[in-house]
């Protein structure tokens, strides 16, 4: 390998917006994501119901005029 072409590789922890916090070795440095394998639905296996008759009944009730 050739000297002085690599970048600095450096300790780094990554914060995620659910409050899981992830320590590796990164050459960006320390970040913040919104989602992680903690939270994501695909790991956890929860997946959040989405309720659209609901809401296109209630919109279309609301701007039947």
């Amino acid at each position: 390998m050739k000297a002085e072409i690599h970048p600095d590789y450096q300790e780094a922890t990554i914060n995620c917006a659910c409050g899981a916090v992830i320590n590796t070795r990164s050459t960006r440095g320390s970040f913040t994501v919104d989602i992680c394998s903690e939270c994501h639905p695909f790991y956890t296996g929860k997946q959040k119901v989405v309720d659209a008759a609901g809401r296109i009944e209630r919109f279309n009730k609301k701007y039947k005029k």
